[in-house]
């Protein structure tokens, strides 16, 4: 049984059942059984159908954002927004998706070739608690439009936004077994790649469970594609807008409590600003409000759980005692719920191994850097390479930050955020291939030449 702790209160919520043997085997041929008829439908049902699901996240949209809060602690406002992207990415496929799908033409020695994009079967997605259906949705949108099937299996934290999820897809009128739920625990999942009717699979998480399941894909020979952590760099050169990097700053640090892939985690900025940035930095990370994330007024609410600030809580008592200096912040707020205040860790040595860690918390990192090569060691002196942000108006720095930060993607100017049209992934121990855009759809398919 999996039963949801609210983390803003410590109460238990919903309880959901795990599946027996019987049950999931049962998924699974329904998957098979519904991927048998769905590959050969049309573009057309396939984006209608896209269409009716985004409609029905846009009428359900405050009931399923009420589940999430309860059950991983983000705000209302924004599990809304979540719900509102999930809505747009379904959209973004059914309007776009069969343009990305269009056959190629070749001229070979011996004749005409073409290649087509045809599905390949089940996927499995095994997918994290921390955007609870913006994960999901970037996964099923592409799937449903490739004519393949979905199978989930969720975090247990987060097992009543799972089920949630296939409630809208079935109610928007997907054939049986054409996007599944399924409620198992983590231990299951080996078993899950290795059964013959799952094509592929791919996964969201931690570097931990990435290796595992890399681990099981290749001993089966299946495709996988894997987006883990990261410790995004946030670098601020002296011909930035320094107002609008310092506001942008916070919002990246403490965006869904810390807790997002690609928050901002190591503020990198050179030393002819440094000061005037920690100042005003500081004053802004100081001002944030944790509180029930019910309350509009709240900035961020809880920690996903107890487990996960005590986590927090360990890895920045290592960064003092390596030598770090916390400003401010990084504390456990009494009373009920996994609440942390925000906070600023200063002095952090990078080469130590807390320091090397993703930090899945409302607490930054910041570093000088004496010039632009100083500071692109140091964005790059991790075993991370998720996404990165650089502030700049000087060109020549534009080009070396593109160039040079071993990064999966680099936003300019701004925070970085995922959107549907564009591609996004990491390299290095972030991971490998891509999700979303025509990258992201194509993962999952068989590129098929046909000759004459």
């Amino acid at each position: 049984m999996f039963t949801s702790i609210n983390p803003a209160t410590g109460q238990p919520g919903a309880s959901i059942p795990e599946l027996t043997a019987a049950e999931l085997d049962d998924r699974l041929a329904r998957a098979a059984s519904a991927y048998a008829a769905w590959r050969t439908t049309s573009y057309a049902e396939r984006t209608a159908l896209l269409e009716r699901i985004a409609e029905q996240f846009e009428a359900n949209a405050h009931e399923l954002a009420e589940i999430a809060t309860r059950e991983m602690g983000k705000t209302l406002t924004s599990a809304l927004a979540e719900v509102q992207k999930c809505a747009g990415a379904f959209r973004h496929y059914a309007q776009e998706g069969p343009a990305m799908l269009a056959p190629a033409s070749f001229e070979t020695a011996s004749g005409p070739a073409t290649a087509r994009w045809l599905p390949m079967g089940p996927v499995l997605a095994v997918m994290p608690w921390n955007f609870p259906y913006w994960q999901v949705v970037r996964f099923a949108a592409p799937t449903i439009l490739a004519g393949n099937v979905g199978l989930l299996k969720h975090a247990s934290l987060t097992q009543g936004c799972g089920a949630a999820i296939e409630r809208m897809i079935v109610a928007a009128g997907a054939p049986s077994g054409v996007f599944q739920n399924l409620a198992i625990p983590s231990g299951k999942v080996d078993a899950l790649i290795a059964d013959p009717r799952i094509v592929a699979v791919t996964l969201t998480g931690s570097e931990g469970a990435g290796i595992k399941v890399a681990e099981a894909a290749g001993r089966n020979l299946k495709k996988v594609v894997l987006e883990l952590g990261g410790s995004d760099p946030f670098i601020v050169m002296p011909s930035a807008d320094l107002d609008a990097a310092v506001q942008q700053a916070v919002t990246a640090r403490v965006q869904n409590t810390g807790q997002s892939c690609i928050c901002a985690k190591r503020m990198i900025v050179h030393a002819d600003i440094y000061d005037a940035f920690l100042d005003r930095f500081s004053a802004a990370m100081r001002a944030v409000k944790a509180g029930d994330p019910m309350d509009p007024a709240s900035d961020m609410g809880p920690l996903s759980s107890e487990e996960q600030r005590r986590t927090t809580l360990d890895q920045l008592d290592a960064m003092q005692r390596a030598g770090g200096k916390l400003l401010f912040g990084g504390e456990a707020l009494p009373g009920k719920g996994a609440y942390m205040s925000a906070g600023i860790l200063v002095d952090v040595p990078i080469d130590h191994p807390a320091a090397q860690e993703e930090l899945f918390a409302p607490v930054a990192m910041v570093f000088k850097a004496a010039d632009i090569d100083a500071a692109i060691a140091l964005a790059n002196d991790v075993p991370f390479g998720l996404g990165s942000s650089v502030w700049t108006n000087d060109p020549v720095e534009r080009e070396r930050f593109e160039r040079d930060i071993e990064a999966g993607m680099t936003a300019v100017n701004a925070m970085l955020a995922s959107s549907p049209e564009a591609p996004f992934g990491g390299i290095k121990r972030s991971g490998h291939g891509r999700e979303l855009g025509p990258y992201g759809l194509h993962e999952f398919m068989n590129l098929k030449t046909v000759f004459g």
